[in-house]
C-alpha cells in the first residue's frame, strides 16, 4: 500500500472493536496487547529510521521507549512534536501501543478506520490535535499499518528537509 492524493495513507479498516484504553493520563491500552515479539520488531525497525536517536521518553513513563530527531533533522512544524524533538514512542511491554504526532488528514484517517485515537489531553485542547494513541499491532498484518502510521510521524516531524526520504508505502 502506498500514499495516496494528499498524503493520505489509504488506510484499511480495522477489525474488531477498539482497545480499551485509559480516559487520563497515563493514557494506556488496556487490553488488546501487541504480543512482544511485535513490539520488539516495531522497535527494531523505529530505531533504523535516518536521524533518530533513541531514548527515553520525555513525557511518558520510565518504561517508554521514544523517538527522537536530531535537531538539524527536526525540520516539521511544532505540532510534530510530543516534547523538544520527540515525535513518538512506543509504551512497555505491558501496554504496547504508540503515542505520536501525525498530520490532521493522517489522524482523521486512522481514527475514523479504527488504528487510533486523540490524546485525552488533545481531546480537551492541551495538546495539538496531532497528538494520537495508534493502538499495538496485534498480528503480522496491523504491524505493517502501525509501521506506515510511524514513518508518516517521522516525515512529519522532518518536514520539508524530510520529505520523500522513506515513502510512507510498503
Amino acid at each position: 500500500m502506498s500514499t495516496t492524493v494528499h498524503n493520505r495513507p489509504g488506510l484499511p479498516t480495522r477489525s474488531g472493536n477498539p482497545p480499551l484504553t485509559r480516559a487520563h493520563n497515563p493514557h494506556q491500552q488496556l487490553d488488546q496487547t501487541a504480543p512482544t515479539i511485535l513490539q520488539e520488531t516495531l522497535w527494531a525497525r523505529m530505531a533504523t529510521l535516518d536521524g533518530v536517536i533513541v531514548g527515553r521518553s520525555s513525557v511518558s513513563l520510565a518504561d517508554t521507549r521514544a523517538l527522537h530527531l536530531r535537531p538539524a533533522d527536526a525540520g516539521g512544524p511544532a505540532e510534530a512534536f510530543l516534547a523538544g524533538t520527540e515525535f513518538a514512542h512506543l509504551h512497555g511491554s505491558a501496554d504496547g501501543s504508540l503515542h505520536m504526532c501525525l498530520p490532521t488528514e493522517v489522524v482523521a484517517e486512522a481514527i475514523t478506520r479504527g488504528w487510533a485515537e486523540l490524546h485525552p489531553m488533545a481531546r480537551q485542547r492541551f495538546l495539538p490535535a496531532t497528538v494520537v494513541m495508534v493502538y499495538g499491532p496485534r498480528d503480522t498484518d496491523e504491524l505493517k499499518i502501525t509501521w506506515r502510521l510511524v514513518r508518516a510521524s517521522y516525515q512529519f516531524a522532518r518536514g520539508a528537509r524530510g520529505r520523500n526520504t522513506q515513502p510512507v508505502g510498503n
